[in-house]
């Protein structure tokens, strides 16, 4: 994981070579890379996709997901960290901690994933493995453990010193397979032992065993360096640094190493936290190939022989070719066809998923992304990712009306390969209107429709996608009665709505009690009260940041149908929600501009007039780093204004930040 750039699909294919999975080394220049197979990510030179593999490493299995670095494409690094125990987290030798890497790190968190640290491009200009340090510990809060230092710099960086073994590394042989050991140079000895000192240092403050050694001046031997390590890595104390430039096949082969001696195998990783569906409890699942199935659907992509891939993560138990599994959400039962091991867009057949796998599974035809997959006698979800909300539509055309048909069902295939890609009908024009993230994702997405799915059709310029909300708490009453089929259907019931807090999201609940009155009568007024917070209030934007209650329900055994309480319900919301001063918002998005000095004056005032505010400025080195809150409206064709003001030379991520009632 990392920001764009950095090189991560360089470091993985260099892994792929040197543990003999692969026999060349595929460039991402050259569009070559293995892990890098769609054919957009070959031309623009970027990844687009999370792309797994399976390798192997001193008899380890390694599991391994390449993920994208464009905050774009966000959902696909999120997904995979919310199922892998542990990452690389690969940082830019002379940009240092970027801003792509603050929001990638903040999803390890959330997720406590175990991490370790890797300075690539020490060979480049500028580079400098400390000043990267300090902006770990200063810029994420993590607290760096340096186990090597680099043998000089930019084109002077020759290999590194491994501070545990106490030894410097170079590399040989044609692609860098060759790895060779020698004694600490006399002139650099006092370096180097400075710095093992700062690494045990940092150790003793989470490990006893090290504390009483390093007070007792005792020699501390490098294994038992190495497991210390590893528990401080596992509880995120500390996050072990390495050192290299994989464009030149320096430092891959240790950082192999440091994946198996400082991350997790599946079964030292946390339990999974799950909710027992019949028990009404959270449960801990370990990670047990014994215990009951559990697995995560993570992601689904559609092949056109094959139909829907679900990428799967188990987490207990095991799965087999050619037998049932039952979707817990859904409450469906599914059978699964085959199982595949995926390499890139390649794959190999498996008689079965054992927990800590990830795998592919064909055949499930409800299942979508965050889905739990078991057994009906352990009936448990484990929890969903968080996606953020699209912020950015376009109107898209068929080019006759005959490809209509084809264009809905291809926009249905891409939404569930990304959640973080919706598309709706306009109910006033007809149009079909799509939404994502940003401009690059949706560019993407349409490229594909056109050239992939060889679609005609014509893309409308692109649109905010606003929110509404309601700014006071009103109480409604509605009653609905209809005659249909010759029979009455009649309901009768009071809610609440109120405003939450921005970003709380909605909130469904009910006052009253049960008693008499059956279940799926409650169940079909949250149906239509869910149903209408999508369609909005005003204006038909979906709504957010909205408590509802159920305050009161009139019901009759009679005259009592599931039909007339969700219809009731929903005209009592829009009725409330109209009453209760709605409002429209808007997405504002967190602007990190990354800027030379001497324009940072230009930049700023560039953003101020397109309604940005300014959060903080930042100096590093050269460059100065600057954040805004900018609206969305306002940052259409931004990159050519910048790239104006700035002599080509500033660049920019955004990314989604909080809805705001609209000026």
């Amino acid at each position: 994981m990392a920001h764009i750039d950095a090189g991560k699909t360089t470091t993985t294919e260099r892994i792929l070579y040197y543990t003999g999975k692969s026999h060349k080394i595929g460039e991402v220049d050259d569009g070559e890379a293995i892990m890098d197979w769609m054919e957009q990510e070959q031309e623009r030179g970027i990844t687009i996709q999370s792309a797994a593999t399976t390798t192997y490493w001193r008899g380890f299995q390694i599991n391994i997901i390449d993920t994208p670095g464009h905050v774009d494409f966000t959902a696909e690094v999120e997904r995979s960290l919310r199922v892998l125990d542990g990452a690389a987290a690969i940082f830019d030798a002379v940009r240092g901690v970027e801003p792509q890497t603050e929001t990638v790190w903040r999803q390890a968190e959330r997720y406590h994933v175990p991490c370790i640290g890797y300075v690539n491009k020490m060979d480049r200009v500028g580079a400098d493995f400390f000043q990267v340090l300090t902006g770990i510990s200063e810029k994420l809060g993590a607290i760096p453990a340096a186990i090597q230092v680099p043998i000089g710099r930019e084109s002077g960086f020759e290999g590194v010193i491994d501070l545990i073994d106490w030894r410097e590394v170079r590399w040989d042989g044609a692609e860098g397979e060759d790895l060779v050991y020698s004694e600490i140079a006399v002139d650099r000895l006092e370096f180097a032992a400075e710095w093992r000192e700062k690494l045990i240092d940092a150790l003793s403050a989470v490990s006893d065993p090290i504390t009483e050694l390093y007070i007792a001046g005792a020699g501390i031997p490098a294994e038992l360096l190495r497991t210390e390590l590893r528990k401080a890595a596992l509880k995120r104390a500390l996050l072990p640094v390495l050192a290299g430039a994989s464009r030149r096949n320096l430092g891959v082969q240790p950082l192999i190493n440091a994946v198996v001696d400082y991350l997790p195998a599946p079964d030292e990783a946390a339990p999974a936290i799950a909710y027992n569906v019949r028990k009404d409890e959270t449960v801990n699942v370990p990670c047990d190939p014994k215990g009951a199935p559990l697995g995560l659907v993570f992601k689904i992509q559609n092949d056109r022989e094959a139909g829907s891939l679900c990428y799967v993560r188990m987490y207990s138990g095991k799965i087999e070719g050619g037998t049932a599994v039952y979707n817990t959400g859904k409450r469906k039962r599914e059978r699964v066809n085959r199982i595949l091991r995926m390499h890139s867009n390649k794959s190999e057949p498996l008689d079965a998923l054992a927990a800590g796998d990830i795998g592919v599974i064909i055949g499930m035809k409800l299942a979508q992304t965050g889905d739990t997959i078991g057994n009906e006698s352990f009936p448990v979800v484990l929890e969903k990712m968080r996606f953020p909300e699209p912020v950015i539509s376009v109107s898209i055309e068929p080019g006759t009306a005959s490809e209509r048909d084809k264009l809905n069902e291809i926009l249905e295939i891409l939404s569930k390969e990304d959640p973080t890609f919706t598309k709706r009908e306009n109910e006033e024009t007809g149009q079909l209107i799509i939404s994502g993230m940003g401009e690059l994702h949706l560019e993407v997405l349409v490229t594909r429709i056109l050239k992939e799915y060889k679609i005609e059709a014509r893309v409308g310029a692109p649109q905010v996608t606003y929110r509404e909300s309601v700014s006071a708490a009103v109480s409604h009453s509605e009653t609905f009665s209809r005659v249909i089929a010759g029979k009455e259907n009649a309901a009768a019931l009071t809610l609440r709505v109120e405003p939450l807090p921005r970003g709380s999201g909605n909130r469904y609940g009910s006052a009253v009690r049960k008693g008499e009155i059956p279940e799926e009568i409650f169940d079909a007024a949250e149906r239509g009260v869910n149903g209408a917070l999508n369609s909005g209030i005003v204006l038909g934007y979906p709504c957010i940041d909205i408590g509802v209650t159920l305050t009161q329900i009139d019901y009759s055994e009679v005259t009592g149908t599931e039909a007339a309480f969700e219809a009731c319900a929903s005209i009592c919301f829009d009725e409330a929600c109209r009453e209760a001063s709605p409002i429209q918002l808007e997405p504002v998005m967190l602007v990190t501009i990354v800027s030379p000095a001497e324009f940072t004056g230009n930049v700023i005032s560039l953003v101020t007039q397109r309604g940005g505010q300014v959060i903080s400025m930042d100096s590093n080195g050269a460059d100065g780093e600057i954040k805004v809150n900018a609206p969305m409206s306002k940052m259409f064709g931004f990159m050519t204004a910048l790239r104006s003001e700035s002599q080509g030379r500033a660049t920019f991520t955004m990314e989604f930040s909080h809805f705001e009632k609209k000026a």
